[in-house]
Order: structure tokens, then C-alpha cells, then sequence
């Protein structure tokens, strides 16, 4: 049986973040040859292009995590209508050097969550511009832009029933597409 390597994007910081639950929840709900990495972004420096050429070794681990990866997930909160500083820090770290993009051709699902009853819609589109521009195809439908209310996830963590239905939709799209995109 093939497995696949997934690499996860959590766009928070925040330990007990919507988002970072999110990400935690929805991989229960994919198949077991599915094998979900989540990365570490906190401890990037900011990205600044005199440190191109000797790049640090929190940005080497990165790009050598993102390389391992079959596909991508990204999982974002929505800071002030677009996408946190934070992963918009990693997304240039690994895209760089010029040439050297570590996410070209890596298959990725976007979803996320939000109080705002527009979830992260706004996020969402920011980062498929942003990622339209690396070579990083998106899965297109369904889009989930998830209202994050009472019953989103369980006493356990889980996805709550409320959203189950949803998400499980969701992740079997993303299965397909991975599958079909990695071939």
C-alpha cells in the first residue's frame, strides 16, 4: 500500500489556536496509508533576503520537511482579512532562494476556521494567490470556510457532529485529489 506524506501549515501560533485543533482533528479523519507531519514555523527568524545564502537552520529544516512531503494542508486563521504574518514568513522562507522554491509542484488543501461567520474565507483566497505564483496546485471544491462555534469539535478533540459530515466530505475530496495529483 502507497503511503503518502502530508505536511501541515498551521497559520497561529497560539497552542490552543481554532485552527491548530482544527489541524489536529480533521487528520483523524483521513485514511490510514495518510501520514500527517505538522511542521514548525514559530521559530523562523523574519525572512530577509541578505540571509539567502546562509540560511538558518530552522529555514534548512523547513525546506528539507516540505522536500519529504508528498502534498501539502494548510490550516489558517485569518488575521485582519488575509493571512498571519506568521505563515506568510514561512511561505517566503521556503520559496527562497529564487529557484529554489521547496513548494513547487506539492498538491495542497486549503481550510480553516474563524468566530467570523465567513470562516477564513478572505485568508483563504489571499493564500491561493500566494500560492497560484509558487507552482502549488490547490484543491478547488469544496472550499471550507468553518465557523468556529459551540459543536465543532468534542470533549475528545474530535470533530463534533455538528461539522463531522462536513469535514469527513471534505477529507475524502482531499484524499482523491492527492491521489490523483501524486499519481
Amino acid at each position: 500500500m502507497t503511503q503518502y506524506r502530508i505536511a501541515v501549515l498551521v497559520g497561529s501560533l497560539r497552542k490552543d489556536s481554532f485552527n491548530r485543533q482544527l489541524a489536529n482533528a480533521i487528520v483523524n479523519l483521513a485514511p490510514s496509508e495518510f501520514s500527517f507531519n505538522q511542521l514548525e514555523i514559530g521559530d523562523l527568524p523574519l525572512y530577509n533576503q541578505d540571509d539567502d545564502a546562509h540560511q538558518a537552520g530552522p529555514v534548512k529544516r523547513l525546506k528539507a520537511e516540505i522536500a519529504d512531503a508528498q502534498g501539502l494542508l494548510f490550516v489558517t486563521a485569518e488575521y485582519n482579512r488575509s493571512i498571519p504574518g506568521v505563515l506568510k514568513n514561512a511561505i517566503d522562507h521556503a520559496s527562497r532562494p529564487y529557484g529554489q522554491s521547496a513548494w513547487a509542484g506539492k498538491p495542497a488543501g486549503l481550510l480553516g476556521a474563524s468566530i467570523s461567520s465567513i470562516g477564513t474565507a478572505m485568508a483563504q483566497q489571499h493564500l491561493r494567490n500566494v500560492l497560484a505564483y509558487l507552482d502549488v496546485p490547490t484543491l478547488g471544491q469544496p472550499e471550507a470556510f468553518i465557523h468556529a462555534k459551540d459543536g465543532l469539535f468534542d470533549s475528545a478533540g474530535n470533530i463534533g457532529p455538528d461539522g463531522k459530515a462536513f469535514l469527513q466530505n471534505w477529507m475524502n475530496k482531499y484524499v482523491a485529489w492527492i491521489k490523483e495529483q501524486i499519481g
